[in-house]
């Protein structure tokens, strides 16, 4: 068994789309990066891959290349999905939290869990999402941006046999 902890952060700003899970969820802001910004889908890939070892999303996806411009974080998922997999590790769980100040996000959660279980090929049950204010402190308490923190449990295929 391997685990793995990722976290992410991105500043909001005007004129972009807020994008969580890969919902583009209604909001008068959105994050601000390289890809789509989609702090939670990032840090999920943070770790997943840090469970295994290899490394960060800025080594394997760096800003500086234009091919990751705007590019669905969903997409780069798949691509750490079939790491992951080609390394003969399969996902027992992934619990994540959300921390925003705003918008509310609960409505958006059932289809964040679908759309990175679909990506992930499991089941939607080892997927948690969780939102979560911190009460006005801090910089996403202040409206400046969102955060995400992912954990992860990978089971070695060679070595544990679980039902996904």
């Amino acid at each position: 068994m391997r685990v793995g902890l990722g976290y992410d952060v991105h500043k909001l700003g005007y004129n972009t789309p807020l994008i969580l899970g890969g919902v583009n969820i209604p909001f008068n802001k959105g994050l601000i990066g390289h890809s789509d910004a989609d702090v939670l889908v990032h840090a999920i890939m943070d770790a997943l891959l840090g469970a295994l070892s290899l490394g960060d999303i800025g080594k394997h996806f760096p800003p500086s290349d234009m091919k990751y411009k705007n590019i669905s974080s969903l997409k780069l998922l798949n691509y750490v999905s079939n790491l992951i997999k080609s390394k003969g590790y399969s996902i027992g769980n992934i619990d994540s939290t959300i921390i925003a100040e705003e918008p509310k996000l609960f409505p958006y959660i059932p289809d964040m869990r679908l759309n990175i279980a679909k990506i992930l090929k499991v089941n939607t049950s080892i997927i948690s999402v969780k939102a979560t204010t911190e009460e006005g402190l801090g910089f996403t308490g202040k409206k400046e941006g969102i955060a995400a923190q992912s954990i992860c449990l990978l089971y070695n295929n060679l070595k544990h046999s679980i039902d996904l």
